[in-house]
């Protein structure tokens, strides 16, 4: 007899390989909530040196993140957060650069 097979309820995961990977998940989500605050800041001017060192920051985490990720949920965070960083990271620089205006 058919009967509708049971759906599997939907799981959040960066670990689709079925092992765990602390320090390259862990990564992942600092390079995202790193280029979201250099991109977030660069619609403020005034924030620029935050734009700068954060976006990069969140440029370079995002390199070693990609270089270590193990699963491709990882990898694209590591990508969306990589953008995110260079974008700040450009916009803060041309706001005026690294260092507060006095």
């Amino acid at each position: 007899m058919l009967q509708p097979s049971e759906r599997e309820r939907f799981r959040l995961t960066l670990n689709t390989d079925g092992r765990p990977h602390p320090m390259e998940n862990v990564l992942a989500v600092a390079t995202l909530a790193l280029g979201i605050v250099a991109f977030v800041s660069t619609f403020w001017p005034a924030a620029h040196a935050i734009s700068a060192w954060v976006g990069t920051l969140g440029f370079g985490v995002g390199l070693y993140s990609q270089y270590i990720s193990a699963t491709t949920p990882q990898r694209s965070l590591n990508v969306i957060g990589l953008v995110a960083s260079f974008v700040g990271a450009a916009l803060g620089i041309a706001h005026g650069g690294f260092l507060p205006h006095a």
